[in-house]
């Protein structure tokens, strides 16, 4: 077997690992809830090291527990072309919403394996840790680090909602890497992921080439008020952080809705407070949100509204607020030619495609900062993700899969 432009993966190989990875971390029924950092996320680390190795990959792994498997090019000398996702999910997550994208990197080298191919550029499959940021805030926040959007020190001393220290955690599941976290030359970087999004299971297409993102801004939050007796203490008195979050988290969906009709988004996440008892105002609450819009000019303006709601629901309970944390991704930073290229392949094999706009955040975002960057979507039914319901069929993948692996193939060989 050689390779050539008629040259497909194997979609029952891809399958079961997609099915191996479905029996670590169960959650709900027909669900995962693998956090970051925990047992189950070290079982899965652990499985999907194993699978590299037998496909003769080099793994590494960095200093914020990201693994890194090589495969070598005929000219090591030349930047590696990156493919990757991450296998963290949700605490009620799905099966596929990362998952898939890392195993088709997998699935990508294996088929090379077989036709005795080996590609000019080095390829190397990534592991993101943490990026869902289910249990440490923020999400993509390994993928962030490796680009010097943040420090790694920063990064280990982040704390999760149960307690223990990120650095911590790497340490005690054996994935505290020495590969440093810096991006270095990387020639380019594709990531393969479900839509989480309904619009080409409703259309009926096979993949979308994603040619963009929903500009998106986001906040964490601080609020700090002051316990008291919640019987005697009059209204005027308060200053309860419990409610100047809850103030904030309303509003900000209020700037959802005055913004639906151009399909903007505005979320209220989460919130929480201490010390969060019956008979006691709470002093303290934290608070994340953010808004999303497919206008640039018009998510800036819900992001400057949801600035501005935030310091008057601070006042209004009495309260003072900080922001701890925000973020900006989205917009047009997918790099054409590899966008091209995508859509080219799409063509040549006679899938059913169309473009399309990522409306989630993903480790593309910030890859797309360091080097050229594209998406490929594969569909999901009804949209439904981050939920134990998230669904899809061996079919689902057909497409997306061969076409990332001739677009990467184009792309390493040049």
């Amino acid at each position: 077997m050689t390779f050539s432009p008629e040259t497909r993966a194997d979609l029952g190989r891809f399958w079961s690992t997609l099915e191996r990875s479905a029996e670590i971390g169960v959650g709900r029924p027909g669900g995962l809830a693998r956090l970051t950092l925990t047992d189950d996320d070290r079982l899965m680390r652990d499985q999907f090291v194993q699978w590299c190795e037998a496909a003769g990959l080099t793994v590494e792994v960095d200093e914020v527990g990201s693994i890194f498997a090589r495969r070598d090019g005929t000219d090591n000398s030349l930047p590696p072309i990156l493919i990757g996702s991450h296998l963290d999910t949700q605490i009620n997550g799905g099966r596929f919403d990362g998952i898939a994208g890392v195993l088709a990197g997998l699935e990508l080298v294996r088929c090379l394996n077989d036709a005795g191919h080996v590609t000019r550029r080095p390829l190397v499959i990534v592991n993101w840790t943490n990026e869902e940021g289910a249990r440490f805030s923020p999400p993509m926040v390994a993928s962030g680090a490796f680009v010097g959007k943040y420090a790694v020190d920063w990064v280990h001393d982040l704390i999760a909602d149960d307690g223990p220290r990120f650095g911590d955690e790497l340490a005690r599941i054996g994935y505290h890497g020495t590969r440093p976290c810096k991006a270095g030359e990387i020639d380019a970087y594709f990531e393969l992921h479900i839509e989480q999004g309904p619009i080409l299971d409703a259309e009926g297409r096979q993949v979308g080439v994603v040619t963009g993102g929903y500009p998106s801004h986001g906040m964490r939050v601080r609020f700090d008020g002051q316990t008291a007796h919640t019987g005697p203490t009059p209204m005027d008195l308060r200053h309860n952080a419990l409610i100047a979050g809850a103030r904030w988290l309303t509003a900000v969906d209020d700037i959802g809705w005055d913004f639906a009709v151009g399909d903007g988004k505005a979320t209220g996440s989460r919130l929480t407070a201490w010390p969060n008892k019956p008979g006691i105002l709470s002093d303290t609450a934290q608070a994340v949100a953010d808004v999303r819009h497919p206008d640039p000019v018009t998510a800036r303006v819900m992001g400057e509204k949801m600035r501005r709601a935030l310091f008057a629901s601070a006042a209004m309970a009495g309260c003072t607020a900080e922001i701890e944390d925000e973020w900006f991704w989205g917009g047009d930073i997918f790099d054409r030619a590899l966008v091209d290229g995508i859509r080219d392949q799409a063509i040549r094999m006679g899938f059913d495609w169309r473009d399309i706009r990522s409306q989630a955040g993903h480790d593309a975002y910030h890859l797309a900062m360091h080097c050229p960057t594209a998406m490929i979507f594969t569909p999901c039914k009804g949209g439904i993700t981050h939920n134990n319901a998230e669904s899809c069929e061996p079919e689902d993948f057909l497409a997306g899969l061969n076409i990332l692996l001739h677009a990467v193939v184009t792309r390493a060989d040049r």
